[in-house]
């Protein structure tokens, strides 16, 4: 009993701190590769390791009689339309406009939950989730002296990969009740691959040749990424995510994405070396803060039910 109950957190940490580490290596990726490529390898990479798996049924797999529309729907808010979205988002605007607005994942979500899925929030989870905005704020734009002014047409973008985010959430929530968090992810990763990968062949040919897709692939440096990327970024971390979703109320599973930022912080200090200065403590700690506060007061009142 105690460990089905701390379980969501556990694989809420976990997929937090995967994703906190993907930022370096895609830093290191697209050194190497374009944005387009480094997706496309990504979620091949990922539907390959579920077809593998599912051939020597270590997960087990069961669409029959199911809604298939609720689970393709959440396929199509994450990865597609969210990747879509939040790269040309980042290519028009700066990275703290994007980490800025990718924050306000769980605010909108909470809202959405409250709407579509009749989730309560306390007043004092709400004050805990505004923290945690604040902490990111605080580490990404105020360490960022081009401020929030910036390109339209990218805040546009970055504010449809945030709707993307929402959606995905709550369609998740709504899929988890037919569909288990393997299915879910083995979906997921299914289409992103088709769709990545089939957007980056069509370029390829409307330039002339295929070398375009595979000369990446013959640089040893690149697959260090894309294996990080594919299988722990994509497979492991979006399965913790989607079991998550299924166990506990969005609005508290959302929160946990604020976490990503302190990760990629401590990722960059204690293996790039990348300076750590005041504002990246103080938002560090704000957003933690905000994390336990929104958890804590949640699980409180279930207690209290209890």
């Amino acid at each position: 009993m105690t460990e089905n109950r701390f379980l969501p957190y556990m694989t809420a940490l976990g997929y937090s701190m995967i994703f906190g580490m993907s930022f370096m290596f895609t830093k290191i990726g697209l050194g190497y590769m374009t944005t387009l490529q480094l997706i496309a390898y990504r979620f091949l990479v990922a539907a390959i390791t579920m077809q593998v798996l599912r051939a020597f049924k270590l997960i087990r797999l069961n669409f029959k009689g199911k809604d298939l529309k609720l689970v393709i729907m959440t396929a199509i808010f994450q990865p597609v339309l969210y990747f879509f979205f939040e790269v040309e988002g980042v290519n028009l605007t700066t990275s703290s406009q994007a980490g800025l607005m990718v924050s306000l994942v769980p605010v909108t979500t909470a809202i959405g939950a409250r709407i579509f899925l009749k989730e309560r929030l306390k007043l004092i989870q709400i004050m805990f989730i505004i923290l945690s905005v604040g902490g990111v704020i605080v580490i990404n734009v105020l360490n960022d002296s081009s401020g929030l002014g910036g390109n339209t047409l990218g805040l546009m973008f970055l504010t449809m990969s945030v709707i993307s985010g929402t959606l995905y959430s709550l369609s998740s929530k709504r899929a988890s009740s037919q569909f288990t968090p393997v299915e879910i992810t083995y979906t997921m990763m299914t289409i992103g691959a088709i769709v990545f990968n089939g957007t980056l062949l069509a370029r390829s040919l409307f330039e002339g040749t295929l070398a375009v897709y595979f000369q990446p692939l013959t640089n040893p440096e690149v697959y260090g990424p894309i294996l990080y990327l594919g299988l722990l970024s994509s497979v492991v971390a979006f399965f913790f995510l989607n079991f998550t979703i299924s166990r506990i109320p969005v609005s508290q599973s959302a929160i946990f994405g604020n976490l990503v930022t302190v990760f990629a912080i401590l990722a960059g200090v204690f293996i790039l070396n990348e300076p750590f200065g005041t504002k990246d403590v103080i938002g560090a700690a704000m957003i933690v803060t905000g994390v336990w506060g929104t958890l804590y007061f949640g699980s409180r009142k279930k207690r209290v039910r209890a």
